[in-house]
C-alpha cells in the first residue's frame, strides 16, 4: 500500500504540472485516434491479474449485477449468501436499459497472480454517474468504503483525473470480491476498465494531450474570430464566438474536464452543467444561423421553424430546472435544431447563395457527429473510443469549417464589392465623357442664350421703365381713391351716428353702427372711461389692465372694474349688441315694433325682450323720462342711476 500511495502522489504531482502547460500545445491535428485502448471481450465475471496483460475493459453486460428497485439494499444484505443469489448477468443489458429510478449493485471477483509486480486500478468511464460506493476488501479481512461520483467534491478523488478510480490492493493473494453500488439521475454507461498503473499513466497523458489540442484549437478559433469582429464589427461574429465558447463548455461538461478545472467544488452544478451548456450551445447556434444566412429574408418559413425549435429547447431547459433533471439528458429533440440548421443551409444554398456552401458542410459534419453520439447514448450503436470522441471531432471540424465559411463570406462579399466598384468606375468614366460632351453643348447653348437674354434684357429694361411710370400713376390714383373712400365712409358713418342721435335708424342701419359685441364694449368703454378712470371703491385714478378684455384693475385697492359694471348691460345672458338694440327701441322713432316682432327679429324669447326693455325703462331717471333723450343720454342716464343704487 505504501508503494501504491507513492504512485498516487507521483502521478498527481506530474499531472498538476502537466495541466499548467497543457493548452500550450494547441495545433491543427485530427490524427489522434487513441489507438492505445486495447479492448478484450470478457466472458464471465472472474478477473485474473498477471504481469503480462496491461488492460481489460468490461461492460455491464459481462458483469454480475443486481437491480435494486427499492433502493433500500445495503452492503451487508447484498454480500450475504441470500444477497449473492440475486446477482445475475444479462448480455443484452445496455445503457438504454439503465433505469435512473433504481440502484445497481455490481460484483467483481479478482484473482491476483502470484508475486504480482504491477499495481492495478479499477476505472469507471462515465463522469455523469452521481454516486459510486465501492466496498474494497483488505488483507486483514476488513472492507474499506470508497465514495466517488459527480456529486462528490473533486478534491476527494484518488487521482486528480476526470474518471473515477479504485486502487486494487497489491497485498491480496487470493480471490477477492469487489462490490460497487451505483446511483445516477441519468442513464449511466457502466463500463469498468482494469488497467495497470503504467498503462493508466500512458493512457491519461495521451488523453490529456488530446484534450489540450482540442481545447487549444477552440481557443485559437475563438480568438481569431474575436480579432475579425474587432475589424469588421459584424454581430454574427459575436454570436459565433459565444457559440464556440458554448461548444467548449459543453464538451468540458461531457468529459469531466470542466468539473476538474472550472467548478471542482460545486458538485451541485455538475449535475446540471450538461443541460445548461447544451441549451447555450443550441441558443447561440440558432442565433448565428439566423444572422449568418439571413433566414428572415431568404427562408422565412425555416426562420420561424428555427425559432420554434429554440422555444422547444427553452421549454425543456426550464422544465429540467423546475421539475426534473432528466430533461437535461441528451434526447431526440436535441438533434432537431441541428437538423433544421442543416436543412436551412441546404435550402439557402440551393437558392444560389454561395455563402452557405461551407456552412452546409460544417453542419453536415456536426449533425453526423451528434447523431452518432445520440445513438451511442441511447445504446443503439456500440460504445467505443471512436464513438465516444465522435462529437469532439465533429465539433472541431464544424468550427474550423464555419471559420472558413465566415472567411469565405468575406471573400464573396469582397468580390461582389470589387465588381460593384469596377462597374462604378466604368460608369464613372462614361459619365465623365458624357459630362464633357454635354458641357461643350451647353457652352454653345449658353452663348446663344446669353446673346438672346441680353437682347431680351434690354427690352425688359424698356418695359420696366414704362411699368414704373405707370405704377407711379396707379399709386397716385389709388391714393386719391383711398382718400375719397375714407371720406365717403366717414360721411356715411357720421350720417348714421347723426341719425342714431336723432333716433331715426332702422335695425339694419343700427347693425352698421354696432355690428358686433366688441363695438358695443368699445362704445361703453369710451363712454365710461373716456374722460378718465375713477375707481368705484376708492376713487383712485390710476389703473392697469384687468384679467379680461374691457376690464381695468385699480392700482390703489386692486378692485377690478368691468366696462359693463354699473350699467343695465351688466351680467346679461344674451348678446350685448341685441341688448343695445332693445335699449334703442325705447327712444327710437323710426320703427315701432311689438314684442313678438322684436323677439323674432333678435332671435330671443319674448319674455327676455320684455324683461330687459322693462329694466331699461325702470333705470331711466324719472326727471329725464319725459325729455327727448338721445342715445348717449339714454346710456349715460341708465348707467348713472344704476351706479348710484
Amino acid at each position: 500500500m505504501y508503494q501504491a500511495s507513492l504512485y498516487v502522489k507521483s502521478f498527481n504531482l506530474f499531472l498538476s504540472k502537466f495541466n499548467k502547460s497543457l493548452f500550450v500545445y494547441a495545433s491543427f491535428s485530427f490524427t489522434i485516434a487513441l489507438t492505445f485502448l486495447y479492448t478484450q471481450e470478457i466472458k464471465g465475471v472472474q478477473i485474473e491479474l498477471d504481469n503480462i496483460q496491461t488492460e481489460r475493459i468490461i461492460s455491464i453486460a459481462d458483469l454480475e449485477f443486481l437491480e435494486d428497485q427499492t433502493k433500500e439494499l445495503n452492503f451487508e444484505q447484498v454480500s450475504q449468501d441470500e444477497g449473492l443469489k440475486l446477482f445475475t448477468t444479462n448480455p443484452e443489458f445496455t445503457k438504454g436499459n439503465f433505469n435512473p429510478d433504481y440502484t445497481y449493485w455490481i460484483k467483481i471477483s479478482i484473482v491476483p497472480y502470484i508475486d504480482l509486480e504491477k499495481t492495478w486500478l479499477l476505472e469507471f468511464y462515465d463522469q455523469s454517474i452521481d454516486r459510486i460506493e465501492g466496498y474494497i476488501p483488505r488483507v486483514d479481512g476488513s472492507i474499506e468504503k470508497i465514495v466517488m461520483g459527480s456529486s462528490v467534491p473533486f478534491s476527494q478523488r484518488t487521482f486528480k483525473h476526470k474518471n473515477y478510480h479504485v486502487i486494487v490492493p497489491k497485498e491480496i493473494k487470493e480471490e477477492s470480491t469487489f462490490f460497487f453500488k451505483i446511483t445516477s439521475s441519468q442513464k449511466a454507461d457502466v463500463r469498468i476498465a482494469i488497467r495497470s498503473y503504467d498503462r493508466f499513466i500512458y493512457y491519461a497523458l495521451n488523453e490529456y494531450l488530446f484534450y489540450g489540442l482540442f481545447y487549444g484549437m477552440i481557443s485559437i478559433i475563438a480568438f481569431y474570430n474575436l480579432i475579425v469582429f474587432l475589424a469588421v464589427r459584424e454581430l454574427k461574429y459575436v454570436y459565433y464566438i459565444f457559440y464556440v465558447i458554448s461548444v467548449s463548455l459543453f464538451t468540458m461538461s461531457l468529459d469531466g474536464i470542466g468539473y476538474q478545472f472550472l467548478w471542482p467544488n460545486t458538485p451541485e452544478f455538475n449535475k446540471i452543467s450538461n443541460g445548461v451548456f447544451s441549451f447555450s450551445l443550441i441558443f447561440w447556434a440558432i442565433l448565428f444561423t439566423i444572422r449568418f444566412l439571413n433566414t428572415l429574408k431568404r427562408a422565412k418559413t425555416l426562420h420561424y421553424a428555427l425559432l420554434g425549435s429554440l422555444i422547444l429547447k427553452s421549454f425543456y431547459f426550464v422544465s429540467g430546472i423546475v421539475f426534473n433533471l432528466k430533461y437535461f439528458d441528451i434526447g431526440y429533440y436535441d438533434v432537431l435544431p441541428f437538423l433544421l440548421i442543416f436543412i436551412t443551409g441546404i435550402y439557402i444554398w440551393s437558392k444560389g447563395h454561395q455563402v452557405a456552401r461551407l456552412f452546409v458542410v460544417a453542419y453536415g459534419v456536426l449533425f453526423l457527429g451528434a447523431l452518432i453520439k445520440l445513438f451511442a447514448n441511447l445504446a443503439i450503436i456500440e460504445h467505443n473510443t471512436a464513438v465516444y470522441y465522435s462529437l469532439h471531432f465533429a465539433f472541431l471540424l464544424e468550427m474550423i469549417l464555419l471559420s472558413f465559411a465566415l472567411g469565405d463570406r468575406i471573400r464573396i462579399m469582397k468580390d461582389i464589392r470589387d465588381r460593384a466598384l469596377k462597374r462604378s468606375l466604368n460608369q464613372y468614366k462614361e459619365n465623365i465623357a458624357l459630362k464633357e460632351k454635354v458641357n461643350k453643348e451647353l457652352e454653345l447653348k449658353v452663348k446663344e442664350r446669353t446673346l438672346e437674354l441680353e437682347r431680351k434684357n434690354s427690352l425688359l429694361e424698356t418695359y420696366n421703365k414704362q411699368l414704373t411710370e405707370m405704377d407711379e400713376q396707379i399709386k397716385k390714383m389709388n391714393s386719391n381713391l383711398d382718400k375719397d373712400n375714407w371720406k365717403l365712409k366717414s360721411s356715411i358713418k357720421a350720417s348714421l351716428k347723426a341719425r342714431l342721435t336723432n333716433k331715426s335708424l332702422t335695425f339694419e342701419e343700427f347693425k352698421n353702427v354696432f355690428p358686433d359685441a366688441s363695438s358695443c364694449y368699445r362704445y361703453l368703454e369710451n363712454l365710461k372711461w373716456g374722460a378718465g378712470f375713477t375707481c368705484r371703491k376708492c376713487n383712485g385714478n390710476n389703473y392697469s389692465k384687468g384679467p379680461k378684455t374691457f376690464t381695468r384693475r385699480c392700482s390703489k385697492c386692486g378692485f377690478i372694474d368691468s366696462v359693463t359694471a354699473g350699467t343695465v348691460f351688466h351680467r346679461i345672458r344674451f348678446p350685448i349688441d341685441k341688448a343695445f338694440y332693445i335699449a334703442y327701441t325705447v327712444i327710437s322713432d323710426s320703427e315701432t315694433k311689438t314684442l313678438d316682432q322684436l323677439s323674432e327679429l333678435l332671435d330671443l324669447r319674448k319674455n327676455t325682450v320684455w324683461s330687459f326693455k322693462k329694466k331699461v325703462k325702470q333705470n331711466i331717471d324719472p326727471d329725464h323720462y319725459e325729455k327727448e333723450l338721445t342715445w348717449d343720454e339714454l346710456i349715460s342716464d341708465i348707467g348713472e342711476k344704476i351706479s348710484k343704487t
